[in-house]
């Protein structure tokens, strides 16, 4: 890999986002509109917000961002960019990671906009430290990131990227435990849901609903959802390739 390559390819890709308000605006204002409503949708019961307000933190993201990021990218594998880049001395390593930075760099302006919404504007109440918050928002961020890269690759048009959320996302936020807990579930739905990441990053942000120090099973969470960032992120790589001779 070299640094240079990927920094100069997370800056064009940063440089055709600012020319595009509207992914940025469903990047950064959708998780925060999204929250604000689910605040007062339960304004008579501020408890539930309470509740099940931190794991659509973590959620929100990683939807937003597997959706910008699988269109973004399939617009530039149909329009030949990907193609036209990979015939130059850049390699997959540097291109990925270039792709993987431009889009972090907004995961984490989104993140904190959402984690300090919820925190510091609609009250949620968090036991732990808002930064634990912070980070696993941000970790379900690059998540999403990384899923969107990946599945770009199996998309033939935008309409087909989007036809992968059921797919991809909905079985993963069924059995993640927003709804019920995992282990209320069927034996064979719970042991489903034990390798799904999201999962983990709903039980991540519940360990700092719940608990005012890092846990074992806090770590645990995050190390499994940035695991699987850096995995996808891999299999990505591995789908890019010219298709011409």
């Amino acid at each position: 890999m070299s640094p240079a390559r990927t920094l100069a390819t997370a800056a064009r890709v940063l440089r055709q986002l600012r020319h595009d308000p509207r992914s940025i605006a469903l990047m950064l204002l959708v998780p925060c509109v999204m929250l604000f409503l689910l605040r007062y949708v339960f304004d008579g019961s501020p408890g539930t917000f309470d509740n099940i307000g931190a794991s659509l933190l973590g959620i929100f993201p990683l939807i937003t961002m597997f959706l910008v990021t699988s269109i973004a990218t399939l617009r530039e594998r149909t329009s030949g960019t990907l193609e036209r880049l990979l015939a130059m001395p850049l390699g997959k390593p540097d291109l990925i990671a270039g792709y993987a930075l431009a889009f972090g760099l907004l995961a984490v302006v989104q993140s904190t906009l959402a984690t300090g919404l919820a925190v510091w504007f609609l009250g949620l109440d968090v036991i732990g430290s808002p930064w634990l918050l912070l980070l696993v928002a941000l970790l379900d961020a690059l998540l999403g990131t990384a899923l969107g890269l990946f599945v770009s690759a199996f998309a033939a048009s935008e309409f087909q990227a989007v036809q992968f959320m059921p797919a991809v996302i909905f079985p993963q936020l069924l059995l993640c435990g927003l709804f019920t807990p995992r282990d209320h579930m069927a034996p064979a739905l719970e042991a489903i849901s034990d390798v799904l990441p999201m999962s983990y990053a709903v039980d991540g942000m519940n360990q700092v609903l719940r608990h005012p120090d890092i846990t074992g099973d806090f770590v645990r969470d995050a190390l499994v959802v940035a695991g699987c960032a850096l995995l996808v992120l891999g299999l990505g790589a591995a789908t890019l390739r010219r298709r011409t001779a």
